[in-house]
């Protein structure tokens, strides 16, 4: 069994070595990952081979084997990440602001790395790459704990950067792996208060609900994607088809898919057979509220259930709504506060969705594809937060940083 009280130690230690490299090493470290993650490209995609046969042998739906699934442009770009990590500005370092009080103390916030960051997630071996690169170029250790439908990859995927480090002369504790896939060993990293400065869940709603009630370790919440799209009244129709196309088809078992479909009454018997007749050529099953089913007919009918369900797959729910703030409120009281979007050519509209949908990303006429932090710029991400403390929407180096106060003074005792 992975004795975690030593990894944690280590990773400690790491972390202090590691928040004493300065740009350039850090940058040049990442640069030598980039380059084994490219040079072991055949040996990837045979441990990711395992990972899909034993993904085959479990009955796991094809829709969510393109989770796990590599290929040599999914490397190439696991490695192009890296490479955009390295281009970003690194946050460490920095004096965020300064001013000077009553005192004469001169008071500054700088940020700091946060230490050892520990990230428990499920399926997607890119997240590997993704959480170690934005934890090393943040001055961060990180401990990864992925699940066992990628095991044989994401193993594969640490050694080699490990590799890469050592090659270097630096620590490979910065980067660890936890072997052991049983929830035992799940739990027991959700206990580590003495090494583990926070905890980041990443996966299906289950996992992150089960971290959430029972970790030590403070949590940052990646939520699941219970995402909407409402078409309103003054939509064009063949943006909103090609918009609901992309959000539900074009990748569906990913995070920022499109599980609900909101549509204004007036436009409804119009837009939805074009909607309709796209999305069958696309193999998507409809599930419809009784009006929306006047005008849809493959849709079976929706259940309460369906309102609140990430499908993850090719399903998507239907319901015909009477006004934007009806729309408004149905996202609100469903949605996990990850995407969600409004189609309309109307400019008040589009701003009242904005301010009060309560999301971690809002688009108006947008597909929620796009809320992804290498889309967004961050070169990859963490995780996508749906919480509001500390990080909110895809984490990128930012959110992996903490504030330390530097205060300079020239004698000063407090009366």
């Amino acid at each position: 069994m992975t004795d975690l009280q030593t990894l944690g130690q280590q990773a400690k230690e790491a972390a202090t070595e590691l928040a004493l490299l300065n740009t350039k090493e850090k940058n040049q470290l990442l640069e030598n990952m980039a380059c084994a993650i490219e040079n072991n490209t055949e040996e990837i995609l045979k441990a990711n081979q395992k990972d899909l046969e034993q993904a085959d042998e479990n009955g796991i739906k094809e829709v969510m084997k393109d989770r796990l699934r590599l290929s040599e442009e999914r490397i190439e770009a696991m490695a192009a990440g890296i490479r955009q990590v390295v281009q970003l500005n690194d946050p460490i370092g920095t004096i965020k602001h300064m001013w000077k009080n009553e005192e004469g103390l001169t008071i500054g916030q700088k940020q700091v790395p946060i230490g050892v960051i520990g990230i428990i997630y499920e399926s997607r071996p890119n997240v590997t790459t993704d959480a170690a690169s934005l934890c090393f170029k943040s001055g961060n250790a990180v401990i990864l704990r992925g699940g066992k439908e990628s095991f044989h990859s994401n193993q594969l995927l640490v050694s080699i950067l490990q590799e890469a480090l050592e090659e270097s002369q630096f620590s490979s504790h910065a980067i660890q792996f936890i072997d052991d896939t049983t929830h035992e060993t799940a739990n027991e990293m959700m206990q580590l208060t003495d090494f583990l400065d926070v905890l980041i869940p990443r996966g299906g709603e289950g996992l992150i609900k089960h971290v959430k009630e029972n970790a030590k370790v403070p949590v940052i919440e990646t939520g699941t994607g219970n995402n909407h799209i409402y078409i309103d009244k003054d939509a064009q129709v063949n943006m909103a088809t090609d918009i609901v196309a992309n959000a539900k088809a074009q990748r569906p078992s990913v995070c920022n898919a499109c599980e609900t479909l909101l549509i204004h009454k007036e436009v409804a018997a119009f837009f939805l057979p074009a909607i309709e007749e796209r999305l069958i050529e696309l193999g998507i099953e409809l599930r419809a509220d009784e009006i929306a089913s006047d005008y849809l007919p493959s849709a079976t009918l929706a259940t309460e259930e369906d309102w609140s369900t990430e499908f993850l797959d090719y399903i998507l729910a239907i319901k015909v709504v009477d006004s934007a703030e009806e729309a408004i409120s149905h996202i609100n009281r469903y949605n996990t506060k990850h995407s969600e979007a409004i189609i309309t050519d109307n400019y008040f509209t589009a701003q009242k969705f904005l301010n009060e949908v309560d999301a971690a990303a809002v688009y108006v006429n947008a597909s929620t594809r796009f809320t992804d932090g290498f889309v967004f710029g961050f070169g990859a991400e963490i995780g996508i937060s749906t919480q509001k403390l500390h990080a909110r929407g895809p984490m990128g180096l930012e959110a992996l940083t903490s504030i330390k106060y530097i205060i300079y003074g020239d004698g000063q005792t407090r009366a």
